[in-house]
């Protein structure tokens, strides 16, 4: 499976909408705040980033940090782990006993 990124490409005009599918494949395009996310190939990013800046309809380009983030959470949850700050002031936490509820129950 090949690794991916998104890339958010702000324009100046959605016109010109089909010479952005040369650089990836299109997974969203917002007509009301003239954005287009593209996936692109993880090893071609800075490259395809520095040729879209270079157009004169792209007003912006960023990268999406998703891939950088840890997405589990399993072991963090109802753990102390998960209140931890790596800063110099320590918080004391207690576990509080909670009860999940359904909605249906309420």
């Amino acid at each position: 499976m090949q690794k991916r990124r998104g890339i958010i490409v702000w324009v100046y005009s959605l016109k010109q909408l089909k010479n952005l599918k040369r650089f990836g494949l299109i997974h969203f395009v917002s007509r009301k705040m003239k954005y287009v996310v593209l996936y692109v190939n993880e090893e071609l990013v800075e490259e395809t980033e520095e040729k879209l800046q270079g157009l004169h309809f792209v007003r912006q380009v960023e990268r999406s940090y998703r891939p950088d983030i840890e997405m589990n959470f399993a072991d963090r949850i109802g753990t102390k782990a998960a209140y931890q700050v790596k800063d110099d002031d320590e918080l004391d936490v207690v576990e509080a006993n909670t009860k999940i509820r359904l909605a249906e129950t309420v």
